[in-house]
């Protein structure tokens, strides 16, 4: 297990990499080139500078979170191709620097919703949350406003005004589009790309869908154990991998998360691991990590993956915002750090217990 943290750039994060080298255990970054638009291609000079800025630090990169995929690649576009070479240009780039790991997804529209960024808890931290009642009185339009406005001059990852600005136009474009064309479509990228993850050693893992069910009608597809499991046949190539994300999955509290980590030994090549509170099974809210706070018992997802052999990056997920930390919601450094110590600690005595 490779602990790592989330890190936006230095143009973008308020969390700098000398913060990050400071939290106990921790060896190596998440990063991206957050200022890219899907489709792309990322320059070989740009991700070099990228990996030099971050090793001078006395850092690495351990991955990239996410190297975007183009909307024409996910609805079956006439121009999808175009973009599919695009993305394999930035992934020989990526695998010319010895960055060996993309961890993207397949989200139509948004990349993630929710409808606050600051909900107020009892302890008087702030943290994402969502509440479906809230979503059925909204529409994607309404949606992206209320976002927009609640983020003030925070730039949201898969929620760029540039990008809501054309939402109606998106929604159209998916409207051809169920679960099964969508799945076909995920296949055909993932098969094009194979030959050049195989080249480079570079492990492609999806990110489930948040919430883990459908969103204004747009199709969700990487949802639940069945359908990993069937991308993971369709597509039997080890570099064809997952992010296991358990909030993203335990939105769903039909998803029995270490069952599914144990179902995935061998695919999960990045793991995102946090807690959420659920107020019913459509109110949920992020928590600190500690099991006791939430509704996972991290124990035991640290556990399934450890004895599963899993020894790729973690990190820490969303954090609440506390001691008066303002930043991107979900983002802060000083609730992620107490996570990543926290899941070192359960790491720690996982191995110890087995020695």
């Amino acid at each position: 297990m490779d602990m790592t943290f989330r890190w936006f750039g230095s143009k973008f994060d308020t969390v700098t990499l000398e913060n990050i080298k400071q939290i106990p255990g921790v060896t190596g970054v998440i990063t991206t080139l957050y200022d890219t638009t899907p489709g792309e291609v990322w320059s070989l000079e740009r991700i070099q500078a990228l990996k030099e800025e971050v090793e001078a630090s006395g850092l690495r990169i351990a991955g990239i979170e996410s190297v975007n995929v183009h909307d024409s690649i996910k609805i079956g576009a006439s121009d999808r191709d175009l973009y599919i070479d695009n993305y394999i240009k930035t992934l020989e780039n990526l695998g010319k620097v010895g960055i060996s790991l993309v961890c993207y997804n397949f989200m139509p529209v948004f990349d993630w919703t929710r409808t606050e960024l600051a909900r107020v808890r009892s302890d008087g931290s702030t943290v994402l949350a969502y509440n479906q009642a809230e979503i059925d009185k909204l529409t994607p339009e309404t949606i992206a406003e209320t976002l927009e406005n609640q983020a003030g001059d925070i730039v949201l990852p898969g929620w760029e005004p540039e990008r809501m600005e054309h939402i109606k136009e998106l929604f159209d474009a998916y409207k051809d589009v169920d679960e099964d064309k969508l799945f076909e479509n995920l296949v055909y990228f993932l098969k094009r790309i194979m030959p050049v993850c195989n080249m480079f050693g570079i492990k492609m893992a999806i990110h489930p869908d948040d919430p883990a069910w459908p969103v204004f009608g747009l199709p969700r597809i990487i949802i639940n154990k069945e359908n990993i499991l069937r991308l993971m046949e369709a597509v039997n190539d080890v570099h064809n991998g997952v992010t296991f994300c358990a909030g993203s999955y335990g939105t769903n509290l039909n998803n029995n998360l270490p069952e599914m980590i144990r179902s995935l030994e061998g695919r999960i090549h990045f793991a995102h691991v946090r807690n959420l509170k659920f107020n019913s099974p459509g109110d949920f809210e992020e928590s600190a990590h500690l099991s006791s706070d939430g509704s996972f018992d991290l124990y035991e997802i640290m556990l399934a993956l450890y004895e599963t052999g899993f020894t790729g990056p973690i990190r820490p997920d969303h954090g609440r915002m506390i001691w008066g930390e303002t930043g991107m919601p979900g983002y802060g450094l000083y609730d992620r750090a107490l996570g990543a110590t926290y899941l070192n600690g359960l790491w720690e005595a996982i191995v110890k217990s087995r020695q």
